[in-house]
């Protein structure tokens, strides 16, 4: 849950950064979309429970890393929400305006980092049974899940009309499907991993 704080000052610190670039302001927009969220939020969502969990000698179930992904995820996205509700800009919007984003947010952004982190999670449970690609399915995990979380937040930022809900609605359903077929093939792999 605490990581949303570094994630924010990362990403404001990202932001500051990028806008001093002589940059295009579209290439400016997709860098703090893509690298200055999605990136650092999935990378700190990760880091969290690469510290407390995958160290953790209790820990030797190939289907944990994905619960314990989701897990952080959920803690995450709780207090970012509670961050962004405290924000100025969100306290002075009329409360019709502020209830359509608490609901907005609770399903959507809420699915989106739960479902990325079980990405992320999946790839982890293969990369103990892999231990010579497990650099590649790592960055391959946070590439995924990093990629769909930017075109997710691109296309509720940037887009306008039916693709500011079809895309985001396309890459939910798109990832619920891939966890739950990540699940299935974990529950499979034998009961104890060897953790390096």
């Amino acid at each position: 849950m605490m990581a949303a704080l570094p994630a924010a000052l990362i990403e404001m610190g990202i932001f500051e950064l990028f806008g001093k670039l002589n940059l295009n302001p579209f290439l400016i927009s997709c860098l703090n979309i893509f690298v200055g969220v999605a990136l650092i939020e999935e990378l700190l969502k990760y880091l969290v429970v690469r510290g407390k969990v995958i160290s953790n000698p209790e820990f030797d179930e190939p289907l944990d890393i994905m619960l314990y992904m989701i897990i952080a995820a959920l803690g995450f996205v709780a207090l970012e929400n509670i961050l962004i509700f405290l924000s100025p800009k969100v306290f002075l919007l009329p409360i019709g305006e502020t209830l359509g984003l608490a609901g907005f947010r609770f399903i959507s952004a809420t699915f989106l980092h739960a479902l990325c982190s079980g990405t992320i999670g999946f790839f982890l449970a293969l990369s103990f049974f892999e231990s010579e690609n497990k650099s590649k399915l790592l960055a391959l995990g946070l590439g995924i899940a990093a990629l769909l979380h930017g075109i997710y937040n691109f296309s509720i930022m940037e887009t306008e009309g039916n693709a500011q809900f079809i895309i985001p609605i396309i890459i939910l359903i798109g990832l619920a499907l891939f966890v739950s077929f990540g699940f299935k093939k974990v529950k499979k792999m034998r009961s104890v991993c060897e953790v390096n």
